[in-house]
């Protein structure tokens, strides 16, 4: 038996002044381009937990050949997709299943619009595939496979649903970065947020050792890889964070993280993570506006946080940490205004990076529910557009050609030669004090 797993990989941004501003200003793509070229942890665990008697191969979506007929060796194909490309993931479905071949939807999109999904494959996975993937397996050479199977919601990296990522299955592929995961879910739980906290029931935490076991099993198949972190909110746990930081630091690797600001509180962690090879740490601050961060999360943490902000990536890049900070545009409370706000913080703050997105109400958020409730959506299904940069619905206080053209002058304000250099000079500057 055989089983082809494909990754749906890269984004295309709908908005044409957007794309062309892509192509021509410096930083605009740069983050984007990284994601597009990671490979899919997802599948390499899918991998894993695939009996051992059955034949496994891993694809990006490019990697196909033009003629879906050249894979119909393959018993099986899986697929997984986020949003953005979920409708070119069905289209490259329907196309084995026409020609013989079933297949099985996953990842996260799947997992929020099951029913959907289901419509263009002969079995849905929701959830994550620990606790499903091996079962549907069995069932499959059985030929009993059944339409839905439910992962686990907890409990994914306990004995008995843990399996270690293939890594092998990347040799020879060209990656310039490893993908780990270290956690699983967030409990800020932000309204708009689409990441992994709707698979699974609270944050979970995988062991120390595990996580260093993994990325030495990545080393050996690639030489002088850039790890990034696979996370929502790595450093959630302090003690946890402290032990994963000295384990790490003897491996001498270079990596990157998404994290949040609470970091800064803790001048141990600070220390330990420049020491580990950190080089940059990713926080969505979201807005430098205060009241704009109102009703984000249950409890309001960020807002909470927000005063703090310009001492804490002091803080971090003081120790040669570089921080990406994320901004979106768009949120309740945004006006015209808001632009100029963003951008004054942002050369104010001195961050080396930044990331600035639209608000985007992914299916099965709260905040897609909630703005579906106020009829705010320009369309209820747009997932080709659910890129960060395509505008979906009408803001409160601005139209939406004012958002995009305020968008697109940020965005020229921000990602050029010059902004970025001067960025770029500071952080050389606190380098230096660091080596002498």
């Amino acid at each position: 038996m055989k089983i082809a797993l494909i990754a749906m990989s890269g984004v295309r941004v709908k908005t044409q002044t957007l794309a062309e501003l892509g192509v021509t200003l410096p930083q605009f793509v740069n983050r984007g381009k990284v994601v597009a070229s990671l490979p899919s942890l997802g599948l390499l665990t899918v991998a894993a937990l695939t009996p051992p008697d059955v034949e496994v191969e891993y694809f990006e979506v490019d990697d196909l050949p033009p003629e879906n007929r050249a894979l119909i060796k393959y018993d099986l194909v899986g697929i997984s997709s986020f949003t953005a490309r979920i409708n070119d993931a069905y289209r490259l479905a329907d196309r084995y299943r026409a020609i013989g071949v079933p297949v099985v939807l996953g990842g996260l999109h799947v997992t929020l619009m099951p029913q959907e999904a289901q419509a263009h494959a002969d079995a849905v996975v929701v959830n994550g595939a620990e606790g499903a993937w091996p079962k549907l397996v069995e069932d499959f050479k059985k030929g009993q496979m059944k339409p839905f199977y439910v992962g686990a919601r907890k409990g994914v990296f306990e004995p008995g649903l843990y399996a270690k990522p293939r890594f092998e299955l990347l040799k020879g592929r060209p990656y310039n970065r490893i993908t780990v995961q270290t956690s699983r879910g967030c409990p800020l739980n932000c309204e708009f947020c689409a990441a992994s906290i709707r698979i699974t029931d609270s944050f979970q935490q995988k062991p120390v050792n595990l996580v260093i076991d993994e990325i030495e099993t990545a080393l050996k198949i690639t030489q002088h890889p850039f790890f990034e972190l696979s996370d929502d909110n790595t450093f959630v746990n302090k003690k946890w964070s402290k032990e994963f930081l000295t384990a790490v630091t003897p491996l001498n690797i270079s990596w990157f993280t998404e994290t949040d600001i609470s970091i800064a509180d803790d001048e141990e962690l600070l220390n330990l993570l420049a020491k580990s090879g950190c080089k940059q740490v990713l926080i969505g601050f979201e807005s430098p506006i205060s009241h704009a961060l109102d009703g984000m999360n249950p409890n309001n943490w960020k807002t909470c946080r927000q005063p703090g902000y310009v001492d804490a990536i002091n803080k971090i890049q003081s120790r040669g940490i570089t921080v990406n900070g994320c901004f979106i545009l768009g949120l309740d409370s945004d006006t015209p205004e808001t632009f100029h706000v963003i951008k004054e913080f942002i050369e104010t703050s001195k961050l080396l990076e930044c990331q600035v997105t639209v608000m985007t109400p992914f299916p099965g958020t709260p905040l897609y529910n909630r703005m579906r409730a106020e009829g705010s959506l320009l369309k209820d299904e747009y997932w080709d557009r659910c890129t960060l940069f395509d505008v979906n619905f009408t803001p409160k206080h601005m139209s939406v050609a004012q958002l995009e053209e305020g968008m697109m002058c940020l965005f020229k304000e921000l990602y050029n030669e010059k902004q970025f250099l001067m960025r770029k000079r500071h952080y050389m500057e606190i380098a230096k004090e660091i080596l002498s």
